[in-house]
């Protein structure tokens, strides 16, 4: 896919943030990834996000974010599949060819390595990894990776194949000045833990999609709420955040880390072999898991 056509087709609807399967070894399972991809195929989403912050691409080597891409694009030939990229520069790079090698469409570009860095030495990093591929390539502001608005319009400005900015961090202000000054040259995408808590702040921001975590067990509550968000029906997503979001939020909060650990275990209580989290992430505890199946169980 054309990095500028990806970019229409991320602006188009919700997109989907798969989990990562592991099998009792802790290696991918291809098979499992499948058969839930297959499972939400129905659901009419943009694209596929994977090997992503949900499917745990801090724990993956770069050879298994090849075989999570092989495994999505075997899946799912006729839609756009993105991939998580990160770390170092050069490892990015390479990770990033392999990618594209692999038949993924465009990578999303998770923060460089543990070190704090400048603004120029950032902006070196992502036109880096930008030369280095042929894909289009969103730029993922989180952590300590977090460019300011004068930054992506230069990158933006060189990089014709950047077609996307993602944003975790929460800051509105600059959000909001990244929109107004590079207006519909990209894509913009929500990407804060279990967006749909800030998906109407972020609409008044110019974000008009984002990336859902909760669609991989709950696909038909998560796409009734981007409608809801997308025709500016209020009323109704706050509907859905009292009654689903705000208590799976409570059950996501009750440790770090569970922001991926609890959509795994949502997975599994859909009946897909999942395997657990790797560490230094944990799993939920058995009280739990009761809670989250019987949130699941309320929206049947």
């Amino acid at each position: 896919m054309h990095p500028e056509e990806l970019r229409d087709v991320l602006r188009s609807g919700l997109l989907s943030f798969p989990v990562t399967p592991f099998d009792a070894e802790d290696a991918f399972n291809p098979r499992a990834f499948a058969a839930h991809l297959e499972w939400l195929s129905p659901h009419d989403i943009a694209g596929l996000i994977v090997a992503g912050g949900t499917g745990e691409l801090f724990s993956l080597t770069p050879d298994e974010v090849v075989a999570v891409v092989r495994a999505a694009r075997a899946a799912q030939p006729d839609r756009p599949v993105i991939a998580g990229c990160g770390y170092g520069t050069r490892l990015a790079c390479e990770m990033a060819q392999g990618i594209e090698a692999a038949g993924a469409d465009g990578i999303l570009l998770l923060p460089h390595y543990l070190i704090g860095a400048p603004q120029d030495g950032i902006e070196t990093h992502i036109r880096t990894v930008c030369n280095a591929t042929r894909m289009g390539v969103i730029v993922y502001n989180r952590g300590q990776s977090v460019v300011s608005a004068d930054t992506l319009a230069r990158l933006a400005d060189g990089c014709p194949n950047l077609v996307g900015f993602k944003d975790g961090t929460g800051d509105i202000d600059t959000v909001k000045r990244i929109t107004v000054s590079l207006g519909d040259r990209l894509a913009y995408i929500g990407g804060m833990p279990t967006h749909e808590l800030f998906a109407q702040a972020y609409r008044g921001a110019g974000v008009d999609t984002y990336s859902s975590a909760v669609f991989n067990f709950a696909p038909e509550t998560a796409l009734a709420f981007h409608r809801a968000f997308t025709a500016r029906d209020d009323a109704a997503c706050e509907h859905m955040l009292r009654d689903f979001y705000y208590p799976f939020a409570r059950i996501r909060d009750r440790k770090t880390g569970y922001a991926v650990s609890a959509i795994k275990a949502g997975v599994t209580l859909r009946g897909f072999d999942t395997g657990s989290v790797r560490p230094p992430l944990t799993d939920l505890t058995g009280e739990e898991r009761d809670m989250l199946s019987a949130l699941i169980a309320s929206r049947r």
